[in-house]
């Protein structure tokens, strides 16, 4: 009988093993599959679509360059202000050096970001907090400098 719970205990161990492996590949497909849109969406200069990746709240928290900022719209307007024409967006292309997650339902992602331009490229590190939110992948927190 106790072979049979030590037997019982591992197979357990190994089943909750592997259905944490496969939510975090599927999870981490679903956050790329975000990441992939915006990098289409801001390379099209519409920044709008870019911001479909970001949770639309006044409690998305933005780190960057000019410090915080507070809120989905604000967040927004920086970027408008900051990247008016396709000359300013470029094509952006994000390099991710690490999914990881932080607990059910969140993740940090850490990378690079490339910004090619005609008035000159910009490139720099992220760290972005995906959280599920009504079951869509959406940035939460973002830190970013270049």
């Amino acid at each position: 009988m106790k072979k049979i719970l030590i037997l019982f205990s591992i197979l357990l161990t190994i089943s909750v093993s592997a259905q944490n492996n496969s939510n975090y590949k599927q999870d981490k497909e679903a956050i790329l599959a975000v990441m992939k849109a915006q990098e289409i969406a801001w390379s099209n200069n519409d920044l709008e679509g870019f911001m479909e990746g970001y949770w639309k709240s006044d409690s998305l928290k933005f780190y960057g360059a000019s410090g915080l900022t507070r809120g989905w719209q604000q967040t927004l307007d920086n970027y408008k202000l900051g990247y008016p024409t396709k000359e300013h967006s470029g094509t952006l292309t994000f390099k991710v050096n690490d999914v990881s997650a932080i607990e059910s339902n969140s993740y940090w992602v850490m990378g690079e970001y490339f910004l090619k331009r005609n008035v000159g490229d910009v490139n720099g590190f992220f760290i972005i907090i995906f959280k599920k939110i009504d079951g869509e992948w959406k940035i939460v927190g973002d830190m970013s400098c270049g």
